[in-house]
Parts: structure tokens; C-alpha cells; sequence
């Protein structure tokens, strides 16, 4: 685990940095639509698109507790923690059912 925690460091640190970036293209690409001028259907559907904050914090709140679920759990499984490859298991199962509620809440949003 020792050998393990500098490269996801390194991984968290670029995920961060691309998520920064992200961030900062959306807002100009909205910037510039909406000082282009007056606004089609088509260009207010795109615009809403771009600033889905609602349903992206969503993502992110369901994620996060999912992931923070499945650590509490395995800190009731018994396991050898320099051996075992099964607390990374437990965890991409949560994460997994993260993901999976966020597409039952998007599906279910989509539909009304």
C-alpha cells in the first residue's frame, strides 16, 4: 500500500487539474454564446446543457457517499491488509453502485 499511495496521489493531483480546466472552458464557451447575441431554441438546450450543475453535484454527492459507505464497511471486514485485494474490491463495488444510482436518478429525471 506504501508503493501504491505516490501514484494515486499523482493520479488525484491530474484528475484535479483536468476538472479545474474543464471548469474554466465551459464557463468561456458559455461566455461567448451568451455575448454572441439573442439565443434559438437550439443555443438555450446547449446552454442548459453546459451549466448542469444540478445533476453534476448530484453525481458527485452519490459517488462520494457511496465511496465513503464502503469504506465504513471494510472497516468490519476481517482481512489481511498487506495481502488481501479485497478492500479494493468492496470499494469498486460501491463506487460501482454509486454510478449506477446516478444513472437510476438521471433515467428517472429524464423521464419527467
Amino acid at each position: 500500500m506504501k508503493q501504491l499511495m505516490p501514484f494515486i496521489i499523482v493520479i488525484v493531483f491530474f484528475i484535479v487539474i483536468a476538472m479545474f480546466i474543464l471548469a474554466l472552458y465551459n464557463y468561456r464557451l458559455k461566455k461567448r454564446i451568451i455575448e454572441a447575441g439573442p439565443l434559438d431554441e437550439t443555443g438555450l438546450k446547449f446552454l442548459q446543457h453546459l451549466s448542469g450543475f444540478g445533476t453534476e453535484s448530484m453525481k458527485w454527492a452519490i459517488i462520494l457517499m457511496t465511496t465513503g459507505l464502503g469504506l465504513i464497511v471494510m472497516q468490519f471486514i476481517p482481512y489481511s491488509a498487506e495481502d488481501s485485494p479485497l478492500p479494493y474490491g468492496v470499494e469498486l463495488v460501491f463506487v460501482a453502485a454509486g454510478f449506477f444510482l446516478y444513472y437510476l436518478f438521471i433515467r428517472n429525471n429524464r423521464n419527467k
